[in-house]
């Protein structure tokens, strides 16, 4: 007698599918779950590591968000890192990896508390103010201008240029200060070496008692400026035409030199800002340990959260610089919680938003081995529309 036969069912399998345009609701949910998700990962170290993560993150929103003093330090903690973010994200959007924010904005407060001290005593405040911000702009512009024109004419990597040209931003300003006897040094430190004060006509004016200063302001200023420049300029136009296809842009004329050369100005520009802000606006005085401390790189991370959008930069920018805010307050706790922790938690944001990031590029389908490919429509025949939930257009998912 023989067994009856059976037919196997076809094996299943999963792969991942670029989606034609990302639904704005899931631009939305993924960097929410990505938040979360990077709080429960922290909560498991906390837990690991002999800590209450509910205290913990107890003592963050109450050092950072809910008393007037922690509001406002926090906007002061996140004036600089909006405007390094929003010189990561410029770049980064147009595929141009600007990776020397942090030595452009050294040369950006060395320019400006140069400048400062050059014409502050003698000239009205706007003049002085408006003087100081100029030159910090010059500044990183100048500094960001060997890895644009390098990459622009030679093809050179503006990742490798930009990175070695922050150490060398670094080490000069150090040297202005603690290595010679500068116009930058004060003559009257002797116990330490320090930068010289700025005169009073330059430094940026603080709203009452809160310690924010005029620095926030021009930094959202910048966040929308740099939004309606890329979205509603023909500058932009080209330059978004660049970042998505340089084929396309090359076919259309668009001038591949100029296009590198004046997205970099504009990012070195923006980072340069940062640095007129901390020496004018926080320390006073060219304050090289002051000013040492990632806010060049910590820019890349808030741009990377942000998703390369200008305006999202701004609450980014508030979110990251709370916890880095609530670092040293870790540290009174009676469990004595490391100030590193915001730190991580920073990063795990960041990568549970990368890891996010995927599935607004990509969906997951699930394929049987014996499923026919869909056969491209035949000439004449009607294309089927986008599905609802597919309906926005892929550039509103980069923001543009």
């Amino acid at each position: 007698m023989t067994a009856p036969s059976t037919t196997a069912a076809p094996a299943r399998r999963v792969r991942f599918e670029r989606r034609a345009r990302a639904p704005r609701w899931l631009q939305v949910v993924v960097p929410v779950v990505s938040v979360v998700a990077a709080l429960l990962f922290g909560a498991v170290f906390l837990v690991a590591t002999g800590h209450d993560p509910v205290e913990v993150y107890r003592t963050i929103l109450r050092v950072s968000y809910t008393t007037g003093f922690g509001i406002t330090d926090t906007l002061r903690s996140a004036t600089p890192l909006i405007l390094t973010g929003l010189a990561a994200a410029v770049a980064f959007r147009f595929k141009l990896y600007n990776i020397g924010g942090e030595g452009q904005l050294y040369i950006g407060a060395v320019a400006a508390s140069g400048i400062a001290l050059a014409v502050g005593e003698v000239v009205p405040v706007p003049v002085a103010v408006a003087a100081v911000v100029l030159g910090g702009a010059i500044g990183g512009m100048a500094w960001v201008a060997v890895p644009a024109l390098a990459r622009a004419y030679l093809g050179t990597s503006e990742i490798i240029t930009s990175l070695m040209l922050n150490f060398v931003a670094l080490y000069a300003m150090r040297y202005l200060i603690f290595g010679s006897d500068t116009f930058w040094r004060d003559p009257g430190a002797t116990t330490f070496p320090q930068g010289r004060r700025l005169p009073e006509n330059a430094t940026f004016y603080e709203f009452g008692t809160t310690r924010v200063h005029l620095g926030l302001v021009i930094a959202v200023i910048a966040a929308v400026a740099v939004y309606l420049v890329v979205t509603r300029t023909r500058w932009g136009y080209r330059w978004r035409v660049f970042g998505d296809s340089p084929p396309a842009a090359r076919y259309a004329g668009i001038s591949r030199t100029k296009v590198i050369v004046s997205v970099l100005l504009i990012s070195g520009a923006l980072a340069g800002l940062a640095g007129a802000g901390e020496v004018a606006g926080r320390a006073f005085r060219l304050d090289p340990q002051g000013l040492a401390i990632n806010l060049g790189y910590t820019g890349i991370i808030v741009a990377a959260l942000a998703r390369y959008n200008p305006l999202a930069v701004v609450p980014v920018a508030v979110l990251v610089g709370g916890l880095l805010n609530a670092g040293p307050a870790l540290q009174s706790l009676p469990e004595r919680v490391p100030d590193a922790i915001s730190t991580i938690l920073t990063a795990a944001i960041l990568l549970f938003a990368l890891g996010g990031e995927l599935f607004v590029r990509y969906r997951l389908r699930l394929h049987g081995d014996g499923e026919a490919e869909a056969a491209p429509p035949e000439p004449g025949e009607p294309v089927p529309e986008a599905s609802a939930a597919d309906s926005d257009d892929e550039e509103g998912a980069r923001w543009m």
